[in-house]
Order: C-alpha cells, then sequence, then structure tokens
C-alpha cells in the first residue's frame, strides 16, 4: 500500500503522516532522506525527531531508501523534496539523469512489499523561483510528484493542517 500526502510547507504534513503510521502499526519506521546542510537544517531535523517517541525506529539514507525497506512494514518516508535534491545535487543539476535515478529509485521502492507513507511538497505552488537551477528543480518535482501519485493507492494534499483527499 502506498499512500502519498502532499502539500506546502508546514501544512501538517508529518504529522499527518506520522499519525496515519500509528494506526497501521505500533512500531513504524521513519526514513530520514535529509542531507545536513547548515545548522538551520539541523535544528529542523532535530524538530522532527523530537515529534517521535520511543515507538518510532528512525533510518537516515539519501538516496537508496528500497535497500532498507522490507514486506509488512510500515514506513514514513520524509521527503521526497529532499531525497529527490540529493539526486539533483549528484547529478550536477542534470534533470534526465536525476528523473530516471529517482523513478527508478521509487520502483524498487514499490516493488518492496512494504506499505510506504511518501510526503513531498507542492513547490510549484509557492513563488515562481528566481534562478534556472531553481526553475528546473521545480519542474523535476512536479514531475517525480506526479510518478508517485499516479501510483499511489491513496493520495492526500494537506493545506493548513487539512487533510484533502484526492484518492
Amino acid at each position: 500500500m502506498i499512500y502519498y500526502i502532499s502539500g506546502g510547507e508546514r501544512s501538517g504534513k508529518s504529522s499527518y503522516a506520522q499519525d496515519l503510521a500509528l494506526t497501521l502499526t505500533n512500531r513504524p519506521i521513519y526514513v530520514a532522506t535529509s542531507r545536513i546542510w547548515d545548522d538551520n537544517f539541523k535544528d529542523r531535523v532535530q524538530r522532527h525527531t523530537n515529534d517521535r517517541d520511543h515507538r518510532w525506529t528512525t533510518i537516515e539514507e539519501e538516496k537508496e531508501i528500497s535497500k532498507h525497506l522490507k514486506p509488512d512494514q510500515v514506513y514514513v518516508i520524509d521527503c521526497v523534496t529532499l531525497w529527490l535534491t540529493n539526486f539533483y545535487v549528484d547529478t550536477k543539476n542534470d534533470i534526465e539523469a536525476c528523473l530516471k535515478q529517482a523513478k527508478q529509485q521509487f520502483d524498487l521502492m514499490k516493488a518492496s512489499g512494504a506499505t510506504l507513507i511518501i510526503i513531498s511538497n507542492e513547490i510549484g505552488m509557492g513563488l515562481h523561483a528566481q534562478t534556472e537551477v531553481g526553475r528546473k528543480f521545480t519542474e523535476l518535482q512536479g514531475w517525480i510528484n506526479q510518478y508517485i501519485a499516479q501510483q499511489a493507492d491513496k493520495a492526500t494534499f494537506m493545506v493548513s493542517g487539512l487533510p484533502l483527499t484526492l484518492k
């Protein structure tokens, strides 16, 4: 089963995903995809970590999430945007290579038999990126979001802490 949760920054995606995971299992696994870019980001990661209690196991994985997945377990993957950023940086902003690698990795994740709760961001709904790199990433994010959402069993859009069911 794949649950896809998307929305804007601070829309309540992570809280919603964590609550959902706890309705499905008493031992959820949190997959943190972020690289620690600076002290501000380190604080943000710590804030997310503090939101989870003893029932949670955390796995830190920047790109190859599928190698950690086991059938019959519930994973919250937080988040596609940071995961995609890792591919984007490592491919030196090559959209085609990045999209290919991310799709291949998602396909492996889907084939794992695990229950996936995948969090992403709708960055294309915000301000228009001022740089070419930013505009390319916004397009890339939109394409991978579509790819994942189309294959998800359930999709939810978060707005102001409220879930809107897409499918």
